[in-house]
């Protein structure tokens, strides 16, 4: 009886570390915009990152890619800003705030890159 509860919690603890990675790897989000996440299938690259942070507003540039649609980043970026605050203004084009959030989704041959650009408002 010892041994089949012990490997019950052996099986738990590895189920819910596998959970917790999964979890994990799909709540990604920019390195520098700590509040907008990756679509599921992006990875940031670290060598096309440019942040600025400036009196009038923080200025960043980033690409991320993977293995995905442009359908799909699109669906997901129209569901998910919106619940961060984010209104939409035209096409891939977002407020929030003193804000400005531009989403331009291509795709490669082998991929979909995608390139944000957060800046201040013109007004």
């Amino acid at each position: 009886m010892l041994l089949s509860t012990k490997i019950l919690a052996f099986a738990l603890s590895i189920g819910l570390l596998v959970l917790s990675s999964v979890a994990g790897a799909q709540s990604a989000y920019l390195a520098d915009v700590d509040d907008l996440p990756l679509a599921p299938g992006l990875l940031e690259d670290p060598t096309a990152r440019v942040a600025f942070d400036k009196p009038a507003g923080r200025i960043v540039a980033a690409v991320a890619r993977g293995s995905t649609t442009v359908d799909a980043v699109a669906d997901f970026y129209h569901q998910t800003l919106p619940a961060l605050g984010w209104n939409a203004v035209n096409g891939n084009v977002w407020h929030r705030g003193e804000e400005r959030l531009a989403i331009q989704v291509d795709r490669s041959k082998f991929q979909v890159i995608v390139r944000f650009s957060l800046s201040p408002q013109v007004r």
